[in-house]
Protein backbone atom coordinates (compact mmCIF):
# COMPACT_ATOMS: atom_id res chain seq x y z
CA UNK A 1 0.00 0.00 0.00
CA UNK A 2 1.29 3.16 -0.96
CA UNK A 3 1.64 5.94 1.86
CA UNK A 4 -0.16 9.12 1.05
CA UNK A 5 1.30 12.65 1.13
CA UNK A 6 -0.83 13.71 4.30
CA UNK A 7 0.34 11.15 6.56
CA UNK A 8 2.88 13.07 9.08
CA UNK A 9 6.25 12.18 10.11
CA UNK A 10 6.40 10.49 13.30
CA UNK A 11 7.92 12.34 16.15
CA UNK A 12 11.71 12.83 16.62
CA UNK A 13 13.51 11.55 19.88
CA UNK A 14 14.26 14.65 20.38
CA UNK A 15 13.82 17.77 18.88
CA UNK A 16 15.06 21.40 20.04
CA UNK A 17 15.33 25.16 18.77
CA UNK A 18 16.86 27.71 20.11
CA UNK A 19 17.77 26.47 23.73
CA UNK A 20 19.10 29.32 26.29
CA UNK A 21 20.68 28.80 29.38
CA UNK A 22 22.43 31.38 31.54
CA UNK A 23 23.98 32.35 34.67
CA UNK A 24 24.23 35.78 35.46
CA UNK A 25 26.27 37.16 32.46
CA UNK A 26 27.37 33.67 31.90
CA UNK A 27 25.67 32.06 28.53
CA UNK A 28 26.00 28.82 28.97
CA UNK A 29 23.58 27.81 25.72
CA UNK A 30 23.38 30.06 23.40
CA UNK A 31 20.78 28.92 21.09
CA UNK A 32 21.22 25.41 19.83
CA UNK A 33 18.92 23.59 18.08
CA UNK A 34 18.74 19.46 18.23
CA UNK A 35 17.33 17.04 15.93
CA UNK A 36 17.61 13.37 16.74
CA UNK A 37 15.99 10.18 14.92
CA UNK A 38 14.43 7.35 17.42
CA UNK A 39 16.16 4.28 17.81
CA UNK A 40 19.87 6.23 17.03
CA UNK A 41 22.74 7.05 18.64
CA UNK A 42 23.30 11.13 18.52
CA UNK A 43 26.69 12.31 20.06
CA UNK A 44 27.67 15.62 21.38
CA UNK A 45 31.26 16.15 21.97
CA UNK A 46 32.82 19.59 22.98
CA UNK A 47 35.61 20.92 25.66
CA UNK A 48 34.92 20.71 29.14
CA UNK A 49 32.51 23.86 30.21
CA UNK A 50 31.10 24.14 26.17
CA UNK A 51 27.30 23.27 27.89
CA UNK A 52 26.99 19.22 27.31
CA UNK A 53 25.79 18.69 30.67
CA UNK A 54 23.75 21.60 30.86
CA UNK A 55 22.10 20.57 27.87
CA UNK A 56 21.59 16.75 29.08
CA UNK A 57 20.26 18.18 32.33
CA UNK A 58 17.70 20.30 30.66
CA UNK A 59 16.36 18.08 27.76
CA UNK A 60 15.97 15.65 31.04
CA UNK A 61 13.68 18.07 33.34
CA UNK A 62 16.16 18.85 35.73
CA UNK A 63 17.09 21.85 35.37
CA UNK A 64 14.60 24.86 33.42
CA UNK A 65 15.92 26.71 30.85
CA UNK A 66 15.83 30.03 29.76
CA UNK A 67 14.38 30.38 26.11
CA UNK A 68 13.53 28.09 22.86
CA UNK A 69 11.51 24.92 22.80
CA UNK A 70 12.32 21.05 23.22
CA UNK A 71 10.14 17.96 22.85
CA UNK A 72 10.94 14.47 23.74
CA UNK A 73 9.94 11.41 22.50
CA UNK A 74 6.70 13.78 21.63
CA UNK A 75 6.56 15.70 24.89
CA UNK A 76 6.45 19.04 25.56
CA UNK A 77 9.07 19.95 27.73
CA UNK A 78 7.44 23.31 29.11
CA UNK A 79 3.81 21.88 28.73
CA UNK A 80 4.25 18.12 29.64
CA UNK A 81 7.23 17.28 31.85
CA UNK A 82 5.86 14.22 33.91
CA UNK A 83 5.43 12.50 30.67
CA UNK A 84 9.31 13.85 29.47
CA UNK A 85 10.43 12.16 33.20
CA UNK A 86 8.45 8.92 31.78
CA UNK A 87 9.72 8.44 28.64
CA UNK A 88 13.55 8.63 29.26
CA UNK A 89 16.34 7.16 31.47
CA UNK A 90 19.96 8.99 32.34
CA UNK A 91 23.03 7.95 33.56
CA UNK A 92 25.33 11.02 35.35
CA UNK A 93 29.02 11.27 35.02
CA UNK A 94 28.62 9.32 38.00
CA UNK A 95 27.26 6.25 39.12
CA UNK A 96 23.54 6.96 40.77
CA UNK A 97 24.31 3.42 42.73
CA UNK A 98 23.81 3.01 46.76
CA UNK A 99 27.44 1.00 47.49
CA UNK A 100 25.27 -0.10 50.74
CA UNK A 101 22.48 -1.77 48.82
CA UNK A 102 23.12 -5.36 47.26
CA UNK A 103 22.39 -5.27 43.61
CA UNK A 104 19.29 -6.62 43.41
CA UNK A 105 17.96 -3.99 46.43
CA UNK A 106 19.25 -1.32 43.76
CA UNK A 107 17.19 -2.42 41.39
CA UNK A 108 14.21 -2.80 43.55
CA UNK A 109 14.40 0.31 45.02
CA UNK A 110 14.08 2.16 41.38
CA UNK A 111 11.34 -0.27 40.88
CA UNK A 112 9.60 0.98 43.86
CA UNK A 113 10.05 4.76 42.82
CA UNK A 114 8.98 4.12 39.61
CA UNK A 115 5.57 2.60 41.21
CA UNK A 116 5.82 -1.23 39.82
CA UNK A 117 3.97 -3.72 41.83
CA UNK A 118 6.19 -5.68 43.96
CA UNK A 119 6.38 -8.88 41.30
CA UNK A 120 6.63 -6.60 38.29
CA UNK A 121 9.51 -5.13 39.53
CA UNK A 122 11.13 -8.11 41.20
CA UNK A 123 10.75 -9.78 37.54
CA UNK A 124 11.97 -6.68 36.02
CA UNK A 125 14.89 -6.37 38.27
CA UNK A 126 15.91 -10.15 37.41
CA UNK A 127 15.62 -9.90 33.64
CA UNK A 128 18.37 -6.70 33.50
CA UNK A 129 20.38 -8.04 36.13
CA UNK A 130 20.78 -11.54 33.85
CA UNK A 131 21.17 -9.05 30.69
CA UNK A 132 23.97 -7.00 32.24
CA UNK A 133 25.99 -10.33 33.56
CA UNK A 134 25.02 -8.87 37.30
CA UNK A 135 23.11 -11.92 38.53
CA UNK A 136 25.75 -14.02 39.68
CA UNK A 137 26.84 -10.99 42.32
CA UNK A 138 23.12 -9.67 42.55
CA UNK A 139 23.31 -10.03 46.51
CA UNK A 140 26.62 -8.79 46.68
CA UNK A 141 26.62 -4.92 48.23
CA UNK A 142 27.54 -2.90 45.25
CA UNK A 143 30.29 -1.15 47.19
CA UNK A 144 32.55 -4.23 46.21
CA UNK A 145 32.08 -3.66 42.33
CA UNK A 146 34.48 -2.58 40.05
CA UNK A 147 33.96 0.91 38.14
CA UNK A 148 32.59 -1.13 34.99
CA UNK A 149 30.44 -3.56 37.50
CA UNK A 150 28.82 -0.27 38.77
CA UNK A 151 28.70 1.35 35.61
CA UNK A 152 26.95 -1.45 34.20
CA UNK A 153 24.42 -1.62 37.47
CA UNK A 154 23.90 1.99 37.14
CA UNK A 155 22.18 1.55 33.38
CA UNK A 156 20.62 -1.61 33.91
CA UNK A 157 18.50 0.63 36.58
CA UNK A 158 18.38 3.01 34.07
CA UNK A 159 16.14 0.14 32.53
CA UNK A 160 13.75 -0.82 34.49
CA UNK A 161 11.17 1.72 33.77
CA UNK A 162 11.85 0.71 30.11
CA UNK A 163 12.10 4.54 28.36
CA UNK A 164 12.55 5.11 24.68
CA UNK A 165 14.96 8.07 25.27
CA UNK A 166 18.38 7.53 27.29
CA UNK A 167 20.51 10.12 28.71
CA UNK A 168 24.07 9.17 29.16
CA UNK A 169 26.72 11.64 30.34
CA UNK A 170 30.14 10.77 30.05
CA UNK A 171 29.00 7.40 30.43
CA UNK A 172 32.73 5.38 30.16
CA UNK A 173 34.58 7.68 32.37
CA UNK A 174 37.28 5.97 34.08
CA UNK A 175 36.43 2.62 32.62
CA UNK A 176 39.34 0.58 31.73
CA UNK A 177 39.40 -0.41 27.52
CA UNK A 178 37.73 -3.80 28.30
CA UNK A 179 34.85 -2.27 30.50
CA UNK A 180 34.63 0.28 28.18
CA UNK A 181 34.14 -2.10 25.21
CA UNK A 182 31.70 -4.30 27.27
CA UNK A 183 29.37 -0.62 27.67
CA UNK A 184 29.75 -0.20 23.74
CA UNK A 185 28.58 -3.49 23.22
CA UNK A 186 25.58 -2.63 25.87
CA UNK A 187 24.28 0.45 23.88
CA UNK A 188 24.44 -1.35 20.39
CA UNK A 189 22.23 -3.46 22.03
CA UNK A 190 19.99 -1.33 23.06
CA UNK A 191 19.95 0.82 19.98
CA UNK A 192 19.59 -2.22 18.02
CA UNK A 193 16.21 -2.53 19.87
CA UNK A 194 15.19 0.59 19.28
CA UNK A 195 15.98 2.85 22.12
CA UNK A 196 17.43 6.07 21.49
CA UNK A 197 20.51 7.35 22.73
CA UNK A 198 21.65 10.67 23.53
CA UNK A 199 25.56 10.42 24.46
CA UNK A 200 28.05 13.26 25.49
CA UNK A 201 31.68 11.80 25.94
CA UNK A 202 35.32 13.02 26.29
CA UNK A 203 36.45 10.03 24.53
CA UNK A 204 36.45 10.98 20.11
CA UNK A 205 36.91 7.44 19.49
CA UNK A 206 33.57 6.43 21.47
CA UNK A 207 31.76 8.69 19.52
CA UNK A 208 33.31 7.59 16.32
CA UNK A 209 32.33 3.84 17.14
CA UNK A 210 28.82 4.79 18.35
CA UNK A 211 26.95 7.95 16.86
CA UNK A 212 25.09 7.99 13.52
CA UNK A 213 25.36 11.81 13.91
CA UNK A 214 27.25 14.01 15.73
CA UNK A 215 27.21 17.76 16.87
CA UNK A 216 30.30 19.87 18.12
CA UNK A 217 29.22 21.85 20.95
CA UNK A 218 31.98 24.84 21.29
CA UNK A 219 30.85 27.85 23.66
CA UNK A 220 27.22 27.37 24.08
CA UNK A 221 27.04 26.63 20.28
CA UNK A 222 26.61 23.94 18.15
CA UNK A 223 29.53 24.86 15.58
CA UNK A 224 29.35 21.33 13.64
CA UNK A 225 27.33 18.51 12.85
CA UNK A 226 27.09 15.45 10.70
CA UNK A 227 27.89 11.95 10.50
CA UNK A 228 31.80 10.95 11.96
CA UNK A 229 33.01 10.54 7.85
CA UNK A 230 31.23 14.04 7.31
CA UNK A 231 33.42 16.44 9.67
CA UNK A 232 36.32 14.39 9.02
CA UNK A 233 36.03 15.39 5.50
CA UNK A 234 35.45 19.19 6.68
CA UNK A 235 39.11 18.97 8.26
CA UNK A 236 42.49 20.61 6.46
CA UNK A 237 45.32 17.32 6.36
CA UNK A 238 43.60 14.70 4.64
CA UNK A 239 45.92 13.74 1.55
CA UNK A 240 46.24 11.41 -1.46
CA UNK A 241 49.82 10.30 -1.42
CA UNK A 242 51.28 9.16 -4.54
CA UNK A 243 54.34 6.94 -5.01
CA UNK A 244 56.44 6.80 -8.33
CA UNK A 245 59.09 4.35 -9.34
CA UNK A 246 60.81 7.13 -11.58
CA UNK A 247 61.32 11.26 -11.35
CA UNK A 248 59.74 11.55 -14.72
CA UNK A 249 56.41 10.19 -13.60
CA UNK A 250 56.99 12.52 -10.71
CA UNK A 251 57.59 15.47 -12.91
CA UNK A 252 54.67 14.78 -14.79
CA UNK A 253 52.49 14.22 -12.03
CA UNK A 254 53.46 17.47 -10.10
CA UNK A 255 52.81 20.10 -13.35
CA UNK A 256 49.66 17.76 -14.40
CA UNK A 257 48.24 18.32 -10.40
CA UNK A 258 49.77 21.88 -9.96
CA UNK A 259 47.93 22.94 -6.77
CA UNK A 260 49.87 25.65 -4.38
CA UNK A 261 49.22 22.68 -1.63
CA UNK A 262 50.35 19.76 -3.55
CA UNK A 263 54.05 18.51 -1.57
CA UNK A 264 56.38 16.49 -3.09
CA UNK A 265 59.31 14.42 -1.62
CA UNK A 266 61.89 13.98 -4.49
CA UNK A 267 64.00 11.37 -2.09
CA UNK A 268 61.06 9.24 -1.45
CA UNK A 269 59.92 10.19 -5.27
CA UNK A 270 56.32 10.58 -3.73
CA UNK A 271 53.22 13.44 -4.16
CA UNK A 272 51.08 14.40 -1.70
CA UNK A 273 47.60 16.16 -3.01
CA UNK A 274 45.06 17.56 -0.72
CA UNK A 275 42.18 15.62 -0.36
CA UNK A 276 39.07 15.51 1.83
CA UNK A 277 38.89 11.44 0.93
CA UNK A 278 35.68 11.64 -1.37
CA UNK A 279 35.67 8.72 -3.74
CA UNK A 280 34.98 12.31 -6.73
CA UNK A 281 38.11 13.78 -5.66
CA UNK A 282 39.85 10.55 -5.62
CA UNK A 283 38.35 9.88 -8.99
CA UNK A 284 39.59 13.19 -10.19
CA UNK A 285 43.06 12.04 -9.62
CA UNK A 286 42.86 9.11 -11.17
CA UNK A 287 41.75 10.34 -14.08
CA UNK A 288 44.40 13.40 -14.16
CA UNK A 289 47.07 10.27 -14.06
CA UNK A 290 45.40 8.17 -16.52
CA UNK A 291 45.01 11.03 -19.08
CA UNK A 292 48.30 11.34 -18.92
CA UNK A 293 49.71 8.43 -19.01
CA UNK A 294 50.93 8.66 -16.16
CA UNK A 295 51.29 5.92 -13.81
CA UNK A 296 51.62 5.94 -10.11
CA UNK A 297 53.64 2.81 -8.18
CA UNK A 298 51.16 3.21 -4.81
CA UNK A 299 48.40 5.21 -3.72
CA UNK A 300 47.28 5.58 -0.51
CA UNK A 301 44.52 7.73 1.25
CA UNK A 302 45.00 9.63 4.90
CA UNK A 303 42.20 11.24 6.39
CA UNK A 304 41.76 13.17 9.46
CA UNK A 305 40.51 11.81 12.44
CA UNK A 306 37.62 13.22 15.32
CA UNK A 307 40.86 14.36 17.56
CA UNK A 308 41.47 16.82 14.63
CA UNK A 309 37.82 17.48 14.11
CA UNK A 310 37.46 18.37 17.70
CA UNK A 311 40.99 20.30 17.73
CA UNK A 312 40.03 22.79 14.43
CA UNK A 313 36.34 22.93 15.69
CA UNK A 314 36.65 24.17 19.23
CA UNK A 315 38.88 26.39 21.44
CA UNK A 316 40.46 29.54 19.96
CA UNK A 317 41.90 28.09 16.93
CA UNK A 318 38.53 27.19 15.66
CA UNK A 319 38.32 28.18 12.00
CA UNK A 320 36.18 27.91 8.70
CA UNK A 321 37.30 24.87 6.80
CA UNK A 322 35.73 23.87 3.53
CA UNK A 323 38.96 22.11 2.24
CA UNK A 324 36.63 19.59 0.22
CA UNK A 325 35.31 22.04 -2.14
CA UNK A 326 38.36 23.55 -2.94
CA UNK A 327 39.94 20.62 -3.79
CA UNK A 328 37.96 19.26 -5.61
CA UNK A 329 37.34 22.78 -7.94
CA UNK A 330 41.31 22.62 -8.46
CA UNK A 331 41.72 19.06 -9.36
CA UNK A 332 39.19 19.21 -12.19
CA UNK A 333 40.58 22.21 -13.70
CA UNK A 334 44.02 20.02 -13.80
CA UNK A 335 42.25 17.31 -15.82
CA UNK A 336 41.11 20.23 -18.75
Amino acid sequence: MTATTGETAPPKAIAAQGLRKAYGEKVVLDGIDLSVVPGTVFALLGPNGAGKTTTVQILSTLISHDGGTAEIAGHDLDRHPDAVRDSIGVTGQFAAVDGLLTAEENMLLIADLLHLDRAEGKRRAAELLERFEIADVARKPAATFSGGMRRKLDLAMTLVGRPSVIFLDEPTTGLDPRSRRTMWDLIRDLVAGGTTIFLTTQYLEEADQLADRIAVLDDGRIVAEGTAEELKRRIPGGHIRLRFNDIHHLNAATDRLALSTVTRDDDELTLQVPSDGSIPVLRAVLDVLEGSGIQAEALTVHTPDLDDVFLALTGQDRRTVAVGTAVGTAVKEAQR
